[in-house]
């Protein structure tokens, strides 16, 4: 997925190139702790270091025969060491190299997210307080329930944003381990000192325990916290949808010069960066499922999980961070008309009072029940009729004969709804 969205510093981390450069940033770390232990003498080390590389093409070439992706990838980094390359690659096997290197590539991949998530998170917080004040009508069930305003709607993505935030900070230290157990994870021919020191070198955590790989429970949870952001874009998504229909329109996407909605229809104006958004969701979750199938391997492995992670790791890295741009640069340039919240919210006949009506006939002594049938046989008549609440009120002699006129009019004060919002704003974002 190309287009003006794409990072192609997170594109760069899944290229072939890359792969082998980390797998040999294992192998050279692993040769380095060998030789302060005496095992490989520090010519031959820096032999190693300097001469050791590849080529993609010829490790291509001897996979075409060997059928072995590391094999070819050593044979290779052997034929620019020459005679020192015994050393490299011993005692440990093919998974060593694999998923220590796997660990490398998806922190990597975890840190650009991390930074997607701030720049997100920087817009959020400005249109919070951008519409901190400007009052819409608050839905549920699709329809109208009391008011909020629209930056406490914003204040309630940025706040749900920062957990997931945390969790991709979580889900980065979960899969930030390397492995250098040998075989069936036993240490048989390299012990557990070199493994620690290893990962130290590398900046990763070794697993406490392991068999021929790290266990994919960690993989799991880390392409799980992939798609629950997605299904927070998604949430944000769906609610600018919502909102820009015709009927509704209180915010539109940005509508560029010379943007075409429709081959059909030129009066079309659609959110489709929103749809577009709401679709990908559904891959994350689709590939976290597959990170889920994963876990549950043959004895100390077998090797289904490796197609499948050779496809997920790529395109949900790749696709969140080209869903967490997109979704920033809508928000940025989101179209809000206050105005149309306001013919909205007139739209109901002020019914959205109606529970500040109920709270005060039972605070005059009506029961409960009581209350609720007088304000509810009003509010019907207001709905089949398209009148007003507030004077549909004034005709009810079992509402008059407990409140006045005046008292009436004092419930329909929209300041009642509103007067917690700066109370909430300092619970999200503290003191600004």
């Amino acid at each position: 997925m190309i287009d003006r969205y794409s990072n192609p510093a997170m594109a760069s981390i899944w290229t072939t190139e890359n792969k082998y450069r980390k797998w040999l940033d294992v192998e050279l770390a692993v040769c380095e702790t060998l030789c302060q232990r005496g095992v490989i003498a520090p010519e031959d080390l820096k032999t190693i270091k300097e001469k050791a590389g590849f080529d993609v093409a010829r490790i291509d070439e001897i996979e075409r025969e060997t059928q072995h992706d590391v094999i070819a990838f050593l044979t290779c980094v052997a034929e620019y060491v020459g005679a020192p390359s015994r050393f490299i690659h011993e005692g440990l096997t093919s998974s060593d190299v694999l998923d220590t290197a796997f660990g490398l590539l998806l922190t990597q991949a975890s840190n650009l997210l991390i930074e997607d998530i701030d720049k997100l998170l920087a817009v959020l917080k400005k249109r919070a307080f951008e519409f901190k004040d400007v009052v819409e009508m608050g839905r549920s069930h699709n329809i109208h329930a009391e008011p909020v305003t629209f930056g406490l709607k914003v204040a309630v993505w940025y706040s749900e944003m920062q957990r997931n935030r945390e969790r991709m900070v979580q889900a980065r230290e979960t899969i930030r381990v390397g492995k250098i157990s040998g075989a069936v994870g036993t240490f048989a021919n390299t012990p557990p000192e070199i493994e620690q020191a290893v990962c130290e070198r590398l900046g990763l955590k070794n697993a406490a325990v392991s068999t021929q790989i790290i266990q994919r429970d960690r993989h799991a949870h880390f392409f799980s916290t992939l798609a629950i952001i997605g299904c927070s874009i998604e949430k944000i998504a769906t609610q600018i949808r919502l909102l820009q229909h015709t009927e509704i329109r209180e915010v539109e996407e940005y509508f560029s010069p010379g943007q075409k909605g429709s081959s059909a229809m030129p009066h079309k104006r659609n959110p489709i960066s929103s749809e577009n958004l709401s679709g990908l969701a559904r891959v994350l979750r689709g590939n976290a499922m597959a990170a889920m199938e994963n876990v549950a391997l043959w004895h100390e492995r077998d090797i289904s999980h490796s197609s499948v992670e050779r496809v997920i790791a790529p395109d949900s890295t790749i696709l969140l961070d080209y869903m967490l741009a997109r979704l920033t640069r809508v928000l940025e340039r989101l179209t809000v008309f206050p105005e149309n919240m306001k013919r909205n919210m007139a739209a109901s006949g002020n019914l959205f009072f109606s529970q500040q009506v109920l709270l005060s006939l039972i605070q005059k002594g009506l029961s409960r029940e009581g209350a609720y049938r007088i304000v509810q046989r009003n509010a019907m008549e207001v709905w089949n009729n398209r009148g007003d609440l507030r004077e549909q009120l004034k005709t009810d002699k079992d509402v008059t004969s407990v409140l006045s006129e005046k008292e009436i009019d004092s419930l329909f004060e929209l300041d009642y709804h509103l007067k917690h919002v700066d109370v909430i704003f300092k619970r999200v974002f503290g003191e600004k």
